[in-house]
């Protein structure tokens, strides 16, 4: 009875006349029954979304905020366990906390200023979306001013990075049939347990704005966008590639002529695995001329859209399809040959501002942002000397 009364509120406010969403297409709300790990995939996010809480006080959500959603909807997609009702009840908490905001507090921790943030608060000790306190062992100061470090605490579980304690969500017995603002209450342990409630129709209205059933288009061909990534990572495994081919101007290999290199090339082995550097959104996966098989994937990275373009798989070495989400480190395709090529090689191509934007040299960029592995290719590995044309 107690669900059923829980589910009676949420549709009773989920009603058209309650919320409104300042989007101009509402994706199909049967994607909001989705709960499978990977099922619950962020689409484009508009700039703002106007929804009304359950004590009638109409908010405004700017992109930031809804970029913020995104994570940790990504985040309890990726978690075996969390669903669409754990992902409702994470949102309810970080609406409560600290109204989709990162927040830092220099006045307990000044270093925490120096990382992107949305503004400062002054709860005690309390950081970021869901104003985890490092003093109560959440994390570092580093680790909570990272939203999908937080989503992933707040998730809790055995990945959690501080499993078993503090608890997150999945570490609440019974949780599933608690009323959603008492289970983030078991979670935040907060002072106002009663609070939690009133968010319940905003954080419905947020995720049905920002997901659509998997494996659906883009709706209307607008550019994905996807939440922060939990990490970064060199995009071949330690000890099976060499740099060939740099970004910037060079000889090209085969026609002798000036050119520019708009990637870095990474000799590999036929069929090395290829690691999607971040977590991400596949936006192209087949075959495209001179790439040869490409594959495209979408970031947000400190807050800023990035592609990633791994190029020259066979067509038989493509894994991931266009649509599907994926995570840093995650098998996307093997090394390949295939386009304008000399030999099995990765060309990466790292581009800010997204698909289509300038490119950057992928070698400099990933080394900047302490990807993973950077730094881990075997210099002796002479018999792969692929590049391309």
């Amino acid at each position: 009875m107690r669900k059923l009364a829980a589910l009676a509120v949420a549709l009773l406010f989920f009603a058209p006349a309650t919320v409104l969403l300042g989007v101009a297409t509402v994706v199909n709300p049967s994607a909001s029954a989705a709960c499978l790990p990977g099922s619950l995939i962020v689409g484009p996010i508009p700039d703002s979304l106007t929804a009304t809480t359950r004590d009638g006080t109409t908010i405004t959500l700017n992109r930031a905020q809804l970029t913020h959603a995104a994570t940790i909807i990504t985040t309890g997609s990726q978690t075996a366990g969390v669903g669409r009702p754990g992902v409702v009840i994470a949102l309810m908490a970080a609406l409560t906390e600290s109204s989709l905001r990162m927040l830092a507090n220099t006045g307990a921790y000044p270093e925490s200023g120096d990382y992107p943030n949305d503004g400062n608060g002054s709860d005690h000790d309390s950081l970021g979306l869901f104003q985890m306190r490092p003093a109560a062992g959440w994390g570092t100061v580093a680790e909570l001013m990272d939203a999908a470090y937080q989503a992933r605490a707040f998730y809790g579980g055995e990945a959690s990075p501080n499993y078993p304690s503090p608890r997150g969500l999945l570490d609440i017995p019974g949780w599933e049939g608690m009323d959603p603002g008492e289970a983030a209450q078991a979670v935040e342990v907060s002072a106002y347990p009663d609070r939690y409630q009133n968010y319940q129709p905003v954080a419905e209205a947020i995720l049905t704005a920002l997901t659509r059933p998997a494996g659906s288009g883009n709706g209307g061909g607008a550019a994905p966008v996807v939440p922060e990534t939990t990490r970064l990572v060199f995009p071949l495994p330690e000890g099976t590639w060499v740099r060939t081919s740099p970004f910037g101007w060079r000889e090209d290999p085969t026609t002798g002529d000036r050119a520019f290199h708009s990637g870095s090339d990474f000799a590999a082995a036929d069929g090395t695995p290829i690691l999607a550097v971040a977590d991400g959104l596949v936006v192209h996966a087949e075959y495209s001329g001179s790439y040869g098989g490409l594959v495209i994937i979408e970031h947000t990275v400190g807050g800023q859209r990035v592609a990633s373009y791994y190029a020259h798989m066979w067509e038989t070495g493509i894994h991931v399809v266009k649509g599907q989400t994926v995570t840093a480190g995650q098998h996307i395709g093997d090394v390949g040959s295939s386009g304008k090529s000399t030999g099995p090689h990765l060309h990466l191509e790292i581009r800010p501002g997204g698909q289509g934007a300038e490119a950057v040299d992928s070698d400099v960029w990933l080394t900047e942002h302490g990807a993973e592995g950077v730094a881990a290719g075997d210099t002796t590995l002479a018999a792969c000397t692929g590049g391309d044309a």
